[in-house]
């Protein structure tokens, strides 16, 4: 009886022993990294060695865009939604993490019913049933604790959305506002410039009364006039698009915004970006795309121990009775306990094509990954370039305009002397106004540049600080 009992035990080693091997399946390695760390930047450092500060638009120093930027994320609906969006995979995780703990159910069951008795006759029956129920699945293969690793890492990857997504609209806000201060300076010129053109015209006029002057040169200063005064309608239309846009986005009706500081009085704050490799750990959009690998790296394991025995483990207790009194003193006592195992022996290769997609999602998250990175890469380097091109181009042009101004000055006193025509003043007006123009542009965009650079170094988030709207972290 012993020996055949041995031999019964290690025939059902065995049997478990081809059943695991059946089961089984090799890890599908990830795919070689093609990412190449550049030692340094291509653009020399810009400005002295500075952190890069979470609240990094106060570096401008100006309290009105201040104000937009931290209603925008408050009041943001892009911003409101990614919070919203935490609490949904916050209880995600909750739902994974339940698998693993043991359930528990009762139950109350009054029934009656009306039958036929063995001699015929019909009879009433009266039962109460009661009980409770528990079960639990042991984790042999580690399933439950991948998916819920799982689930944690897409709570942490939705962290790092809601990251970025704050990170992008304080920039917009920002390069918004900046585009509405360059707007105003420009009406200011524009309606300087209209002044100026008032002037020429009135000029014109009396030269042309006394007969210093032409009738064409009359004509070209009204024509001028009219040009300069249908410029202030365009850029006060672009003025309160631009407000309205600043508006919906800090989460506002349509409607003026209220300003700060001038486009001159706005400094460009000077930032180093330090090492390409600190981009990994600035850069919200980063962190995501490394906790999207992590979490398709934990469902491609939960994936594969699907293939493998699951141990579940049953009980039950429960009490009969043909009256709520009988229940209460003497009822009939029913109970079990037992366990199941679940082994996958033939599903038409399912399973083992189920772990396969979830090795391709693996993968393709890892090219995502090196595809982020890159891109970070690009934009740093095209705004650390933009900075110093664009600063080189707003010195040559802040020069032309102080010559375009002396070449005008000297132009209307040939013209009010009766030395020059009045060809000669209209080019230079011409030509100062597209210079005082093109100075505002250029420094508008060189600090849209900065705002650009704060972006593509992650604007000092760092991975894992964000919180949902109740101000959870990941369980």
């Amino acid at each position: 009886m012993r020996r055949a009992a041995g031999k019964a035990r290690v025939g059902a080693a065995l049997l478990l022993a081809l059943v695991l091997a059946g089961c089984g399946m090799a890890p599908q390695k990830p795919p070689a990294s093609t990412l190449v760390m550049p030692p340094a930047w291509r653009t020399p450092v810009v400005g002295p060695e500075s952190k890069v500060e979470r609240d990094w638009w106060r570096a401008f120093d100006d309290p009105a865009l201040d104000a937009l930027v931290r209603k925008a994320l408050e009041h943001n609906a892009d911003l409101r939604t990614a919070r919203s969006r935490l609490q949904e995979y916050r209880a995600r995780v909750i739902v994974a993490q339940s698998a693993q703990r043991p359930e528990l159910n009762a139950n109350l069951s009054p029934s009656k019913s009306r039958l036929i008795g063995p001699f015929g006759t019909p009879i009433q029956i009266a039962a109460i049933t009661g009980g409770v129920t528990a079960s639990y699945e042991v984790d042999l293969s580690g399933a439950l604790a991948a998916t819920t690793a799982a689930a944690r890492f897409d709570y942490q990857t939705q962290q790092a959305a809601a990251d970025a997504a704050a990170l992008s609209v304080a920039a917009t806000v920002a390069s918004g506002y900046l585009n509405l201060r360059g707007l105003d300076a420009q009406l200011v010129v524009a309606h300087d410039t209209l002044i100026s053109r008032q002037r020429s015209f009135d000029l014109a006029r009396r030269q042309f009364e006394v007969g210093y002057s032409s009738r064409l040169e009359l004509a070209q200063a009204e024509a001028e006039l009219h040009t300069a005064a249908g410029v202030v309608p365009q850029l006060e239309q672009a003025i309160g698009e631009q407000e309205n846009a600043l508006s919906v986005l800090v989460g506002d009706n349509p409607g003026p915004v209220a300003r700060g500081r001038t486009l001159s009085e706005l400094n460009a704050p000077s930032i180093a970006p330090g090492l390409p490799s600190e981009l990994l750990r600035r850069r919200p959009d980063i962190a995501q795309a490394e906790q999207a690998v992590a979490a398709a790296d934990a469902n491609l394991a939960a994936a594969r121990d699907k293939l493998l025995p699951s141990l579940s483990l049953n009980a039950s207790y429960g009490m009969y009775a043909y009256s709520l009194k009988q229940l209460v003193q003497e009822p009939f006592q029913l109970w079990s306990i037992g366990a199941s195992v679940l082994a996958p022996l033939f599903n038409g290769g399912r399973l083992r094509a189920q772990a396969d997609i979830a090795a391709s999602l693996r993968d393709r998250a890892v090219f995502a990954y090196e595809s982020v990175v890159r891109n970070a890469f690009a934009e740093t380097e095209n705004s650390l370039d933009a900075i110093e091109r664009l600063g080189d181009q707003l010195r040559e042009a802040q020069a032309r305009q102080l010559v375009q101004a002396e070449v005008l000055r000297v132009a209307h006193k040939r013209y009010a002397n009766g030395y020059a025509s009045y060809l000669e003043e209209l080019d230079a007006q011409r030509n100062l106004f597209s210079a005082q123009i093109n100075v505002l542009q250029l420094r508008q965009n060189l600090l849209a540049a900065h705002v650009n650079l704060y972006r593509a170094l992650g604007g000092g988030w760092t991975p894992g600080r964000a919180k949902d709207s109740e101000g959870n972290r990941a369980p």
